[in-house]
């Protein structure tokens, strides 16, 4: 998991990342090349994430709320969009596997 962390923090500080609202927007653009979502969401939350992973074909990924929170140094996020493939490749091998 350390791992993780660490390559989500080295995205965090390269700006490859979003959160927030800006998520269902670069899922939209096709901008997004991965979705981290909080295992504690809410289940309308999840569901629109989902739904519009499996629309626009982008993975998703579940993660630890707080390890994700401790990795892109942020209190309080429940889904993160990775906007650069390599990152993304990486993170999901990691998450998956």
């Amino acid at each position: 998991m350390n791992n993780v962390i660490g390559i989500l923090g080295l995205a965090a500080r390269a700006r490859k990342i979003a959160t927030g609202e800006i998520v269902l927007k670069k899922i939209r653009s096709n901008q997004a090349y991965l979705l981290i979502v909080a295992d504690d969401i809410g289940e309308n939350g999840k569901k629109k994430l989902i739904d519009k992973c499996v629309y626009y074909h982008v993975p998703y990924v579940f993660m630890n709320v707080e390890d994700l929170n401790i990795a892109i140094g942020d209190k309080n996020r429940k889904s993160v969009a990775i906007l650069d493939r390599g990152f993304a490749q990486k993170l999901h091998a990691c998450l998956k596997g």
